[in-house]
């Protein structure tokens, strides 16, 4: 699967999650801004996961956050794994 196709089915999985349209120019734009560090520290990771909820439009739980972060730490998870993140995310 190329990867145009990949980033096509995140984008149309997160739009069917998402109660607003999210574009694909708004989601590189956000990950444009995460670094290897972003998944390194808990505030930075707990900030990203709020934007992308406040993005979508879609409440998350401190509980569902913690969960995240969890998920991200004990899977030493780098920024080329976060498609993965977001579609295991998503199938919640």
């Amino acid at each position: 699967m190329s990867k145009r196709n990949v980033q096509r089915d995140v984008l149309n999985t997160i739009n069917k999650k998402a109660k607003k349209k999210v574009t694909q120019k708004e989601i590189q734009k956000l990950a444009s801004t995460v670094k290897p560090s972003t998944l390194q520290s808990e505030a930075q990771l707990r900030r990203l996961i709020k934007q992308v909820a406040s993005m979508a439009n879609v409440p998350v739980s401190e509980s569902t956050i913690r969960e995240i972060i969890q998920a991200v730490k004990s899977s030493g998870m780098n920024p080329q794994q976060m498609e993965s993140m977001m579609k295991m995310m998503l199938r919640r």
